[in-house]
């Protein structure tokens, strides 16, 4: 088990990812927007810029063990379910940090935790890197299998 961090560790990591986030966005120009949640969340709102996908948004959000990031990808699939799985279930395989899972209402998201010992600036690059870039490989395959008669020929 991870270890359980207090609220004067908590607030010296949520100021540094503020940070890093910020230089994240300053370097990073497929970055448009960092927001934060509710005073009370330890939570972030990453949005970035897509080539496939219009928009990525990467939710962060810091608890006392670790730190959960996630992204939609898409809602239920309309047909194809069973390839749509399938193939999801395939790409999992090969992602290192991160899955994809059913979300509310059937939707698809990519999801992970990071124990916070292990949150770091390069930690925090690696995660918006890996989720821009694995939203954009797996978006137009998974639109096109889950709603596939939106796609003719």
């Amino acid at each position: 088990m991870s270890e359980l961090y207090g609220a004067d560790d908590l607030g010296r990591l949520e100021a540094d990812i503020d940070r890093w986030l910020e230089r994240c966005r300053r370097d990073n120009d497929t970055i448009l927007a960092i927001d934060r949640g509710e005073p009370d969340e330890r939570r972030w709102y990453v949005r970035m810029r897509g080539e496939e996908k219009d928009y990525i948004t990467l939710w962060l959000t810091l608890g006392q063990r670790t730190l959960r990031h996630e992204t939609y990808l898409m809602p239920a699939p309309e047909e194809n379910e069973r390839e749509l799985w399938e193939h999801l279930l395939r790409r999992n395989d090969t992602l290192v940090g991160c899955h994809f899972s059913v979300g509310a209402e059937d939707a698809v998201y990519l999801r992970g935790d990071l124990p916070l010992v292990a949150v770091s600036e390069p930690e925090i690059d690696r995660l918006v890197g890996t989720t821009w870039a694995t939203v954009e490989r797996v978006f137009p395959v998974a639109i096109r299998i889950g709603f596939a008669s939106r796609f003719p020929g």
